[in-house]
């Protein structure tokens, strides 16, 4: 009996021909795996990559909000200081203005008996109150004592304007009292003195005092 070789190499070439076959497959199947892996790999890794970034933008932000409001906060505390401080500076300026004004107006009053008459400067008129302030001088005229009028003026500018000036004002307050009664002969006119060391505008220096001799 005879063996046929043809169909013995038709069966080895249909065996070697499969294997082939299986073994491609095999390697295309391991190198999609591969890729599919790598591809998860690095989508994890992309991912976590992206997280981080956000994470990192989310603490930039806040820092910046932190930082904005520091900045606001500072800014309102030193506006406010700011207003406190031009506040007590504008309180300053009014209180100094009020002594000016003060220290500028005409006023009266009564030291251990002696009248003391103030005047604006510049000026010659008497303060309100002076009738009140005469009364005791007027009493004790009107009972035979001596009225004693002295006035001061300021040593600095002209000295004849001053001179004048002091003159007018020692005789408002004699009137003053010719106004209450007193006799003309029982007021002692004294012929006004010069303040020394004054500085052109010291209220001491601008008076007509009242004694009783």
């Amino acid at each position: 009996m005879a063996f046929n070789t043809n169909d013995d190499d038709r069966e080895q070439k249909t065996v070697v021909g499969f294997l082939i076959g299986a073994v491609v497959l095999l390697a295309i199947a391991i190198a999609v795996g591969f890729g599919m892996s790598r591809a998860g790999v690095f989508g994890k890794k992309d991912g976590a990559a992206s997280t981080g970034s956000s994470v990192m933008a989310a603490a930039d932000a806040a820092s910046g909000a932190a930082a904005a409001d520091g900045a606001a906060s500072a800014a309102g505390v030193a506006a406010q200081a700011g207003a406190a401080s031009a506040d007590q500076g504008a309180a300053t300026a009014g209180q100094g203005a009020a002594v000016q004004a003060g220290a500028d107006e005409a006023s009266v009053k009564v030291v251990d008996g002696v009248v003391r008459f103030y005047f604006a400067s510049g000026k010659a008129e008497l303060a309100s109150g002076a009738k009140e302030a005469l009364a005791d001088a007027v009493a004790a005229a009107k009972a035979g004592k001596k009225l004693v009028l002295s006035g001061f003026h300021d040593s600095t500018g002209d000295p004849a304007r001053n001179a004048e000036l002091a003159k007018q004002r020692a005789f408002a307050v004699r009137d003053a009292l010719i106004a209450e009664g007193v006799a003309e002969g029982s007021i002692d006119l004294q012929k006004p003195e010069a303040m020394p060391n004054t500085q052109g505008n010291d209220p001491e220096a601008r008076r007509v005092e009242v004694k009783i001799d």
